[in-house]
């Protein structure tokens, strides 16, 4: 998208208020981000609030009924169940094709790219008919959460503000990140949870510089969600119970059964999302099968439409027989298989609270059968089996365990909260299941290659040297080595391969120009103007030579003491890892 498109062109009278109130009040560039950081929660919390008024009236105007999608599955015939969400899923690839005709070269809609990766500036055309592709998938039962989409709309509002004021690319990012962390919040009522979930998974940094305004955008937006008329929790929590204190391993055991599960997951998810892609059919038709799989699976069992919202607080409230719970979890799995790998836009954070809840129930009852009356209610079990599986789907801790202790606002969960979380963690990361966020693979990746090069030495950049002469090496030999080779130096070295010296081309030219002086060899002609660095150097004092020579390359010893040459080191290859250890 272009940047002097008129639509994002600054109002110039705003642009001189706000230059004149800076200058009367003296405002400093960090009270200016706070004062931002209000509007992205305001416009954040009022974006999700549309999507989900939008959501609620398609839902009642076509199919009658706007209590839910489990209620909306189970009030339709069975052949009706079937079509509704292979229809909508063909109207969703129908808007991902339009999505993918607007699309700007070098653009990306994704707000975690935008502001990890790009300059915070999100299209808005492509954005809004994603969104609108989510809205049709999520509106006829898809098995996806509406976050995804609630988020990503908070965030346009915010980078489209952005830059009808011109702000600057750091800036931009930073109140894109305050709108998601907003439109988060909104969505779930945790306004803590919503800004680490920003600052853990998107920007990787708790740096208070980043995470205040994100915290205060948050916090706005879940005040005026709670000033919306119509407002509830999405998730109605029961008074978490007292936990004995052996009954923490138990906990703990169920976060090794989450992690695991979290892992299996997400490999399945890679793999439907492949099996998808090997089709040869549009992508309208290919969201259309995923949509008939979910309708097939909802004939006999309604409860796989939608994010599973009702599922959750039913089970939450009341007691499941075991084997209805599995029956719900297998076929939701299927349904959410189904749905997201076909490529229907939304998010998968809902469907992983969903089954941490059911896994954690199960093992809850499980337990209960085996130490009546020693242990917590199922559903204790099933509200820590939220937060563990979202750690271990989510690759961040942190802001599940957060999250869970603000849906309950009870500090009797965080013992077991946090022994299964970081277990549930820990598993997953050791099964390299990657994550539910690729942004969170790739920090990963660039993490774990920034540790590789510190370990790096002048050792490990090493090649060849190809111009290496003895001490008896004539002029003419010499001469075509430099021929052969685009260098100033020949280097000089014994039998034993020690480094002497060497040779520059300005000396061999001034030798054999001058009469007598043609039979020298390169023993005569060798000089110390080169240094040699030593193999075990890091890259840093490598660095701080190679500023005091102005070649290309400098020979590499094995060490001072004693000057075995190695080889060479190239100076526009250490540039290019010292930046890349830099970053």
């Amino acid at each position: 998208m272009k940047t002097d498109d008129p639509m994002y062109r600054p109002i110039p009278w705003m642009l001189s208020a706000r230059a004149k109130l800076q200058k009367l009040f003296r405002i400093a560039e960090w009270q200016t981000t706070l004062l931002w950081a209000i509007v992205a929660g305001v416009l954040g919390a009022l974006a999700t609030e549309l999507f989900r008024l939008a959501l609620h009236s398609l839902d009642t105007a076509l199919l009658g009924q706007g209590n839910g999608m489990v209620a909306l599955a189970r009030s339709l015939p069975p052949w009706a169940r079937i079509l509704t969400p292979a229809c909508g899923g063909l109207i969703a690839g129908l808007l991902l094709e339009v999505a993918r005709r607007t699309t700007v070269q070098k653009a990306t809609s994704d707000y975690m790219e935008a502001i990890v990766l790009g300059d915070g500036r999100i299209p808005a055309a492509q954005t809004l008919a994603r969104s609108a592709s989510s809205l049709a998938s999520i509106a006829s039962g898809g098995s996806i959460g509406r976050e995804g989409s609630m988020v990503q709309l908070s965030a346009l509002c915010t980078s489209l503000l952005g830059r009808c004021f011109k702000f600057p690319g750091d800036r931009l990012r930073l109140l894109v990140a305050c709108g998601a962390a907003a439109g988060l919040t909104a969505a779930y009522n945790a306004p803590i949870a919503g800004a680490f979930f920003v600052a853990e998974i998107v920007l990787g940094s708790i740096a208070m510089e980043s995470v205040g305004p994100i915290i205060v955008a948050a916090v706005v937006a879940n005040i005026v969600m709670r000033a919306l008329p119509g407002y509830q929790p999405v998730y109605q929590m029961p008074f978490f119970p007292d936990v004995a204190g052996f009954e923490v391993l138990l906990f703990a055991l169920l976060g090794v059964l989450l992690g695991g599960s979290a892992a299996l997951f997400l490999r399945g998810l890679r793999a439907s999302r492949a099996a998808f892609g090997k089709l040869r059919i549009a992508t309208p038709w290919r969201l259309a099968l995923g949509g008939l799989v979910v309708g097939l699976i909802s004939v006999p069992m309604p409860e796989v439409w939608g994010n599973g919202y009702s599922v959750v607080n039913s089970v939450l409230r009341e007691n499941w027989p075991w084997q209805l719970m599995v029956a719900v979890l297998a076929a939701k799995a299927l349904a959410t298989l189904a749905t997201s790998g076909s490529g229907a836009v939304g998010g998968v954070f809902t469907p992983a609270l969903f089954f941490g809840c059911l896994i954690g129930a199960l093992f809850g009852s499980a337990a209960q059968a085996l130490l009546p009356g020693a242990t917590a209610p199922p559903f204790a079990y099933a509200i820590v089996g939220m937060g563990a599986f979202l750690a271990g789907a989510t690759q961040a801790p942190l802001m599940a365990i957060l999250m869970i202790f603000e849906m309950t606002l009870n500090y009797q969960v965080m013992l077991p909260l946090m022994a299964s979380s970081v277990v549930a963690y820990f598993v997953a990361r050791s099964a390299d299941a990657g994550s539910m966020y690729e942004i969170t693979v790739k920090r990963r990746e660039q993490q774990t290659e920034r540790l590789r090069l510190r370990t790096l030495h002048v050792r490990d950049l090493i090649e060849p040297a190809q111009t290496v002469v003895q001490p008896g090496t004539s002029q003419a030999e010499m001469g075509r080595l430099f021929l052969q080779h685009p260098v100033k130096y020949v280097y000089v070295v014994d039998a034993q391969s020690l480094y002497l010296g060497v040779v520059p081309l300005k000396s061999l030219t001034t030798a054999s120009g001058t009469p007598g002086l043609e039979a020298r060899t390169a023993g005569d002609l060798l000089t110390q103007d080169i240094t040699p660095i030593a193999a075990d150097m890091d890259l840093g004092q490598a660095l701080q030579r190679f500023l005091a020579h102005r070649g290309e390359r400098l020979p590499v010893v094995e060490s001072l003491d004693h000057p075995v040459l190695l080889g060479v080191v190239a100076k526009s290859r250490l540039l290019t890892t010292y930046v890349r250890l830099s970053e």
